[in-house]
């Protein structure tokens, strides 16, 4: 498929950029205890978690799913810094796209004010023109409505000159209904039919794939 080269890139956070799926596992872990539930294992975490907490833990807790945040909120606040690790190469992928002149952006279902603390302890905020977490739009990844928050004050309009970078279907799914080039940024080959309805444009195994890849356009 032929494709353009990017004006700009909007990221996915967690397993695109850094590595949290411990964090998030311990986190969940104490949360589904504390709540009388059988925790998930990390294979499971890592398989289900996909859409944001006001639009997950409903479905997971009921009508306590208020209680869940409040445990899993404070579980994650103890340790996210600590135990915050970049993906390999991102660090150097988002510096050159940077300083290259793309737009960056990203939008993550994590929650805001914990995803904009991310960015700032890792030294990364400078390179992002917006950080788009849930909660600062009115409906979150993958409905359409955090692409026109992440591209405020960019001069650059949703389409085929952006690129939506992530690691999963959601990912792909808001770059299908915004007129995005899905990218998926992962290792490995996907399951049988798991991008069937949202197929990525492009695959790239890795951080230094994908710059090559912008590059070479």
């Amino acid at each position: 498929m032929s494709v353009a080269r990017p004006k700009a890139l909007i990221f996915d956070w967690d397993n695109t950029l850094v590595d949290t799926w411990p964090v998030i596992h311990a986190a969940l872990f104490e949360t589904f205890t504390a709540m009388g539930q059988t925790p998930w294992t990390l294979a499971e975490t890592r398989l289900r978690v996909r859409l944001s907490m006001r639009e997950s833990f409903p479905i997971l807790f009921g009508d306590r799913w208020t209680a869940a945040r409040e445990i899993f909120y404070e579980a994650y606040e103890r340790v996210h810094l600590d135990r915050l690790v970049a993906c390999e190469g991102a660090g150097a992928v988002l510096s050159g796209l940077h300083n290259a002149g793309f737009y960056l952006a990203v939008i993550s279902n994590k929650t805001g004010r914990y995803l904009r603390a991310e960015a700032l302890h890792l030294g990364w905020d400078g390179y992002f023109g917006q950080v788009i977490g849930a909660g600062d739009a009115p409906r979150d990844k993958p409905a359409p409505d955090p692409v026109s928050l992440a591209l405020e004050g960019s001069g650059v309009a949703a389409g085929g000159q952006v690129w939506m970078v992530g690691d999963s279907g959601v990912d792909m799914e808001i770059a299908h209904a915004t007129g995005l080039v899905p990218v998926l940024l992962r290792g490995g080959t996907p399951a049988a039919g798991e991008f069937d309805a949202y197929p990525p444009s492009l695959h790239v195994a890795d951080c230094r794939g994908l710059l090559d890849m912008v590059k070479d356009l």
